[in-house]
């Protein structure tokens, strides 16, 4: 059985883009109590999500609305 799924295409899922960011002493504390209090265990993807769920989140109010 093929694992691969159907129009799925793993090259375009790739992560190869590198983005690199800069936190101060008082927000990389607040990220490190967060991950420690939930558990996060992969800090790279949890700063993935929260800053495409911000985009997304952002996308959704721009969206033109005919009423």
């Amino acid at each position: 059985m093929n694992s691969r799924r159907r129009g799925f295409n793993t090259e375009k899922l790739k992560r190869v883009h590198r983005k690199e960011i800069l936190f101060n002493t008082s927000e990389l504390d607040a990220i490190n109590h967060y991950c420690k209090r939930y558990k996060v265990r992969n800090k790279s993807k949890f700063l993935r999500e929260a800053i495409i769920s911000k985009i997304l989140n952002k996308f959704d109010q721009d969206y033109p609305r005919l009423f």
